[in-house]
C-alpha cells in the first residue's frame, strides 16, 4: 500500500510539473504576441553600433558641420539638434522616420535615441534601429542610454534643445 501511495504522489508531481511548464510557455507566447517588440530577442546591435553620451555631447560642442543627424525615436525630451520622430513603437512614426531618412545619403552619420526606459524594455529602439540598418545606413548609431535620458544625458549636463 505504501508503494502505491508513493507512485501516486510521483505521478501527481509529474502532472503538476508538466502543467506548470505548459502555462509558462502559453504566458510567454501571449506576452510576445501582445507587444510590438519581443523583449526575449537579443539586441540587433553590437557595441560598435553604439555611441556613448559623452562622445555625442563632445561632438555637439564642435563645429555644426560635424554634427550627425540626430533623431529622437521616443517620447522623451530632445537632445540639442535632434528632430522628434515620435515613438517608433507606432507604425506611423516608423513610416515618418523612414520618410525622413529616404532623402538622406546612406553614408550620413545618423544617431537615433529614445531614453524612455532601459534598452531591454524599450519598445521604440528595435523597430527604428532595424529599419535604419535595413535602409543601408552604415554610419547609423544608437545612443547608448541604458537607463533613461534623465540619468544618462540630462543629469550629466549634456546639451538639450532649448525651449526658449
Amino acid at each position: 500500500m505504501k508503494n502505491k501511495s508513493i507512485s501516486v504522489i510521483k505521478y501527481f508531481s509529474l502532472i503538476v510539473l508538466f502543467c506548470t511548464m505548459a502555462v509558462s510557455n502559453i504566458a510567454k507566447a501571449q506576452i510576445s504576441q501582445g507587444s510590438a517588440v519581443s523583449l526575449d530577442k537579443p539586441n540587433l546591435w553590437t557595441s560598435k553600433d553604439l555611441i556613448e553620451p559623452a562622445e555625442l555631447a563632445s561632438i555637439l560642442k564642435g563645429k555644426k558641420s560635424s554634427h550627425p543627424l540626430i533623431l529622437n525615436i521616443g517620447v522623451v525630451e530632445n537632445i540639442q539638434g535632434a528632430k522628434s520622430m515620435g515613438a517608433a513603437s507606432k507604425k506611423e512614426n516608423v513610416d515618418k522616420l523612414q520618410a525622413q531618412l529616404k532623402s538622406v545619403p546612406k553614408n550620413t552619420k545618423v544617431v537615433i535615441y529614445c531614453g524612455c526606459c532601459p534598452f531591454d524594455k524599450c519598445p521604440n529602439i528595435r523597430p527604428a534601429f532595424s529599419m535604419m540598418k535595413q535602409m543601408g545606413f552604415h554610419n547609423g548609431k544608437l545612443l547608448n542610454i541604458p537607463v533613461n535620458i534623465k540619468q544618462n544625458w540630462i543629469a550629466k549636463g549634456y546639451p538639450m534643445l532649448s525651449n526658449n
